[in-house]
């Protein structure tokens, strides 16, 4: 077997060659990091360019696959897909792992990061390709492309869904999406819009107050659209992304626990009769500290062996 090495550069993934595992005395040994000042690697893992040809953007994926993958030749395995993958594919890769350390707490899965686009800043990427209109937030730069969202959707949907279900062992219908502030907001408007391309949502801290809260306003519409949405849903929000003027631990600008309320309640509304929906306010996390734990709740929600329902 050969394992692909993804070096972390910075913020950047970058494919180098795959190597054999060195062998001692015939037997494979598991691969080992260069050394000599060389950049860490994360082992095991491999990376595809699949461009977006409508819009002709270069992008990559990320993919790892679960421990016992090649074992069994007839099993089948969930994917995971996570956006902003420089933080979201090594986070939610250890995740997995770790879960299922002391016995099976949830389903192996194979993981899909999405990269930003190729060589582009990261920011840049993210606000042209998980935001719904062009109207941007007041701090962005000057010329910032925005409102390509459905562009985005339409990408993952006939390009990298097709070519990872071509090539691994995928349990049919089982696609779990997650995802982070715009990540998140991107999820909520594909669970909205087109909610059968996944099973199972993560969504977390959605920025839902982009452009004057422009989906939770079309949400209504939206939802009354669907006949129902059948899918695991986890919303989380840090206790800190509430506004709460003079305490520094709070937001100042919006109220994103009122916002995730809000949202949370429009579906029970209008999509509960296939919906199952997690809505979590996590104590002591604001907007750059909770992912880790919401991801893992996350898991947990979507994913998890039969013992461990909830």
């Amino acid at each position: 077997m050969k394992f692909t090495k993804i070096a972390l550069v910075g913020a950047a993934l970058l494919t180098v060659c795959s190597v054999a595992p060195i062998t001692k005395a015939g037997t494979a040994t598991v691969p080992s990091q260069r050394g000599g000042g060389e950049p860490y690697e994360l082992l095991g893992s491999q990376v595809f360019d699949i461009p977006d040809s409508d819009s002709g953007i270069a992008y990559q994926a990320f993919v790892s696959l679960p421990p016992s993958y090649g074992e069994e030749p007839a099993r089948t395995y969930p994917v995971v897909y996570v956006t902003d993958a420089d933080y979201g594919f090594p986070l939610l890769r250890v995740i997995g792992r770790r879960m299922n350390g002391a016995g099976p707490r949830i389903e192996e899965f194979i993981l899909v990061g999405l990269s930003y686009g190729k060589g582009e800043d990261p920011m840049a990427s993210r606000r042209r390709d998980y935001t719904p209109t062009i109207k941007g937030s007041s701090n962005a730069p000057v010329g910032s492309r925005h409102g390509e969202s459905l562009r985005y959707r339409n990408y993952l949907r006939d390009s990298v869904i097709p070519f990872v279900e071509a090539r691994y062992s995928i349990a049919p219908g089982r696609r779990v999406f997650v995802g982070h502030s715009y990540g998140g907001l991107l999820g909520a408007q594909i669970l909205m819009t087109e909610p059968t391309m996944f099973s199972g949502y993560v969504l977390g801290s959605p920025s839902l107050w982009y452009d004057r809260k422009y989906l939770l306003k079309q949400a209504p519409a939206l939802l009354d659209k669907l006949c129902t949405i059948d899918a695991d849903v986890y919303l989380y929000v840090g206790e800190y992304e509430a506004q709460r003027i003079g305490d520094p631990r709070y937001q100042q600008e919006v109220d994103m626990v009122a916002d995730n309320r809000a949202f949370a309640a429009l579906l029970r509304e209008r999509a509960d009769q296939g919906l199952r929906l997690r809505a979590d306010e996590l104590a002591d996390e604001d907007h750059l500290s909770v992912a880790p734990r919401g991801f893992t709740q996350g898991l947990l929600h979507t994913l998890a062996e039969p013992a461990h329902t909830d």
